[in-house]
This record gives C-alpha cells, sequence and structure tokens, in this order.
C-alpha cells in the first residue's frame, strides 16, 4: 500500500479518535504503520489490527474480546471487525495506559522518546527501543508533510473552480451564485 493510500484510509479514523483522546493524530497513523507494516501485515490485513496489539486485557468498547494467534505456541494477538475498532482502542490505550506519551504527543520526539522506553516497546519481543524512537521520529516527520499536502489537496479540491483550478470566493464562502 502506498502512504498516500494509507493516509487516505486511516486518516479520518486517527483525527476522530485523536480528537476523542487527545492524541496527535500523526503519531497513531505512524504507529500504525510501523506496527503493521504501512497496512500491508496479515495482522492487519485480515484481523484489522494495525498495531500489534496483543490480545490480553479486558474487553472494551472496541475491542469485543477476538483473538488470533499467527503461529502455533506464539502471542495472541487481538482481533477486531475494522480498522477503525482498531485505531480507537490504540488511541484509548495510549490514553489510559501511557498518560504521559499521550499529553506530549503533538511534539513526536518527546512522544517518541516515552513510549519507546515505556512497557509498550519490549525488548523480549525483539524490539530495539532506540531503533523503534528513531523510525517514530523519522515516520511522524515524513506523514506530517503527506498529511498537510494531502489536506491541501482535499482543500483545492473542494474550493477551486473546476475550469480554470483556481480558487473562486464564491467556492471559499460556499456563497450562491448572484445571476
Amino acid at each position: 500500500m502506498t502512504k498516500q493510500n494509507f493516509i487516505s484510509l486511516y486518516l479520518a479514523d486517527a483525527d476522530v479518535a485523536g480528537n476523542k483522546y487527545r492524541i496527535n493524530p500523526v503519531i497513531i497513523l505512524a504507529q500504525a504503520a510501523i506496527e503493521s507494516g504501512w497496512g500491508e501485515s496479515v495482522l492487519a490485513k485480515e484481523h484489522n489490527n494495525l498495531f500489534g496489539i496483543t490480545g490480553y486485557g479486558k474487553k472494551n468498547e472496541y475491542w469485543h474480546g477476538g483473538k488470533v494467534e499467527l503461529k502455533e505456541g506464539g502471542l495472541c494477538f487481538r482481533k477486531y471487525r475494522s480498522t477503525r475498532e482498531s485505531i480507537f482502542d490504540f488511541a484509548r490505550l495510549i490514553r489510559t495506559a501511557y498518560p504521559t506519551a499521550a499529553n506530549v504527543s503533538h511534539k513526536p520526539a518527546s512522544y517518541a522518546s516515552e513510549i519507546a522506553y515505556s512497557r509498550y516497546i519490549s525488548e523480549v519481543n525483539g524490539d530495539n527501543r532506540a531503533a523503534y524512537r528513531k523510525m517514530l521520529c523519522s515516520i511522524s516527520t515524513s506523514l506530517q508533510r503527506l498529511i498537510d499536502l494531502y489536506r491541501t489537496k482535499q482543500f483545492d479540491q473542494k474550493f477551486n473552480n473546476p475550469a480554470t483550478g483556481k480558487p473562486t470566493v464564491r467556492n471559499l464562502f460556499n456563497t450562491p451564485q448572484i445571476p
């Protein structure tokens, strides 16, 4: 999946979840990109789990208890009915279990340091905290630029005159055309 497709598919849900749980949606998407290989992992494609969230803990409004074991004797992961549920469950988890990280999510470097050196990352599972922090910073920066371009393009498509491709005052302010 291209980065543009990833943004197109998941940004709206990340925006809503980010607003509800006061977490930067760029951070939500950056972690989804890392954990799911830009939406290409088996866990993401077949089980709607964009974050590699394990299948432990109590059911909640977004996760209804479904679990999957990708390899025999391996970790259990959460199964979701939709990627939207995965995004909201992740935002809920970060806000409730990692509030310090959530509170600095609008500063991606600070968030990356908080989350990389928390129990969210498990070196036992082969995670490298320093590498994760660096990757999260890099992807957040890249995503922010792409999201800015994506939103500009959406704005242009909504408000530009289709014949000229240039903005019109009528389109910008949604005022009726004077005959």
